[in-house]
C-alpha cells in the first residue's frame, strides 16, 4: 500500500466522506481494544481527573445540558 497515494485520494474527498472514513478507522481501532501504553505523567493526569470526577459528582453536566448550552451561545 502506498500511504501517500491513499492520503492524497482521501484528501480529494468531500468533508462528509472524509468524516465517514475517520469514523470507520476509529471504530476499527476501538474494536481491537488495543491501547498504547501510557507514560507516568499521563497515568497521573488520568488518575487526577478520575479523582476529581469522583469527588465532584454533583458538578457534572449531561450531554443534553451541554448541547443546550452550546446552542444558546450561537
Amino acid at each position: 500500500m502506498n500511504i501517500t497515494k491513499t492520503i492524497n485520494e482521501i484528501n480529494a474527498l468531500n468533508i462528509e466522506e472524509r468524516l465517514l472514513i475517520v469514523q470507520a478507522i476509529w471504530d476499527s481501532i476501538a474494536e481491537e481494544q488495543v491501547y498504547p501504553d501510557l507514560n507516568e505523567e499521563q497515568k497521573k493526569e488520568l488518575d487526577s481527573r478520575i479523582e476529581d470526577f469522583e469527588s465532584n459528582l454533583d458538578n457534572v453536566l449531561t450531554w443534553e445540558e451541554i448541547k443546550t448550552s452550546i446552542t444558546r451561545k450561537k
